[in-house]
C-alpha cells in the first residue's frame, strides 16, 4: 500500500429538520456526518462499523456525492470532489463506484442483466459499441456467474447473484476506490462467505481500495486491513483491524467486540457481555461532551464538559476518549 488514494477532511454532512407545508419552521439539524477525518490507501480495505444510524451509510454517499457536503473536503487523487461541477463529479465516478446494500433494490427490475452491466460503459464510452457484449460477457465471469444468464431479468436471480451482479455492475468502469455498504447484511450466512470471498479477490487482483460497511466486527475483521469505529456521526477509534477488534481501546468499542459470537460454546457461555445502557442519543440534539458519555460505564466529569478529539494513542492507532489510556490495561 503506498500514499493514499481517497481522503476525508473535516467532512460534515448535515440535515435541516423543518415543520409545514407553506410556513415552514426550522426545527433543528440533524448531524449525521460531523467531523470525519479519513485517508484510504492503495489496495486497501477500511472497514467501517458502528450502530444503526451512526451515519456510516450517509458518509458513503457523501464520498460518491449523491448527498451534498455540509462542510469539509472529499480528495480523490487530488481531486476536489466537493467543489467540482457535476460535470466533473461524473467523469471522477469512473474510478468511485458503490455497492449498495440491498440487491433487491439497487437493479432495475425493468433492464435484463446486459442492459445493467452495458450503460455504463456506452455512458463513459469506455469501449467501442462493437466490443460491449465481450466487456460484459467478462464482466459475468469475474464475478462467478455465467453469460448464458445476460438476458434474464434481476427477479429471476437469487440474492446472492444479484449482489454478484451489483458488483459486476461496480466493476464494468474498472474504479480505482468501491464503497461497499453493508453489502452481505441482507443474504444468508453461506452467501455471505461466498461474496466476502469475492470481493477479497478483487481487491488482490484489481489493485482496488474499498471501503466496506458493516455491523459485523467478525465479518470487518476477515476482510479489513484497518477498522475505523463510528458513533454518532463521529470516528471513535481507527486502527489496524487485528489491533482494534482483539485489543478495543475506546468504551464503544469494547461494548461492540463484546458482542461477537465465539464458536466454542464454554467460553460464549463463561464470557461477560458489556450490555450498554438506553439508546443513542439523538443526532438532532446530541449531549454536550463526548456524545457517548451518557452511555459510557466510564464516564467522568470531564467527558460531559469536553469532547474528545480523534488523537494518536499509539502507533498505527487514533481513539477519541480522554479515558483510553486508563483503560488500555
Amino acid at each position: 500500500m503506498a500514499g493514499p488514494i481517497l481522503e476525508l477532511r473535516d467532512v460534515r454532512t448535515y440535515f435541516p429538520v423543518t415543520h409545514g407545508f407553506l410556513l415552514r419552521r426550522h426545527l433543528g439539524t440533524v448531524k449525521a456526518v460531523d467531523g470525519v477525518t479519513l485517508s484510504v490507501a492503495r489496495g486497501e480495505v477500511l472497514g467501517l462499523v458502528g450502530e444503526s444510524g451512526c451515519g456510516k451509510s450517509t458518509l458513503a454517499r457523501t464520498i460518491m456525492q449523491l448527498v451534498p457536503t455540509t462542510g469539509g473536503t472529499v480528495v480523490l487523487e487530488g481531486k476536489n470532489l466537493t467543489t467540482g461541477s457535476a460535470a466533473g463529479v461524473r467523469e471522477v465516478r469512473r474510478d468511485l463506484q458503490m455497492v449498495f446494500q440491498d440487491p433487491y433494490a439497487s437493479l432495475n427490475p425493468r433492464m435484463t442483466v446486459f442492459d445493467t452491466l452495458a450503460e455504463p460503459l456506452r455512458v463513459h464510452g469506455v469501449c467501442p459499441p462493437p466490443e460491449v457484449p465481450a466487456r460484459v460477457a467478462a464482466l459475468m465471469q469475474r464475478v462467478g456467474l455465467a453469460p448464458r444468464f445476460l438476458q434474464k431479468y434481476p427477479h429471476e436471480f437469487s440474492g446472492g447473484q444479484r449482489q454478484r451482479i451489483a458488483i459486476a455492475r461496480a466493476l464494468a468502469l474498472e474504479p480505482k476506490v468501491i464503497i461497499a455498504d453493508e453489502p452481505v447484511s441482507a443474504l444468508d450466512v453461506s452467501i455471505q462467505a461466498q461474496i466476502l470471498n469475492l470481493l477479497a479477490q478483487l481487491v488482490r487482483q484489481m489493485n482496488l481500495s474499498l471501503i466496506f460497511i458493516a455491523h459485523d466486527l467478525a465479518v470487518v475483521k476477515h476482510i479489513s486491513d484497518r477498522v475505523a469505529v463510528m458513533y454518532l456521526g463521529k470516528i471513535v477509534e481507527l486502527g489496524r483491524a487485528a489491533d482494534v477488534i482483539e485489543r478495543p481501546r475506546h468504551p464503544y468499542t469494547r461494548a461492540l467486540v463484546s458482542a461477537i459470537p465465539i464458536p466454542n460454546p464454554d467460553q460464549e457461555r463463561s464470557r461477560q457481555r458489556i450490555v450498554l445502557p438506553g439508546d443513542p442519543p439523538s443526532p438532532i440534539d446530541p449531549p454536550a461532551g463526548c456524545a457517548f458519555h451518557p452511555r459510557c460505564p466510564h464516564a467522568q466529569e470531564i467527558c460531559k464538559a469536553a469532547v474528545p478529539p480523534l488523537a494518536a494513542f499509539e502507533p498505527g492507532r487514533d481513539v477519541a476518549c480522554v479515558r483510553a489510556g486508563a483503560l488500555s490495561d
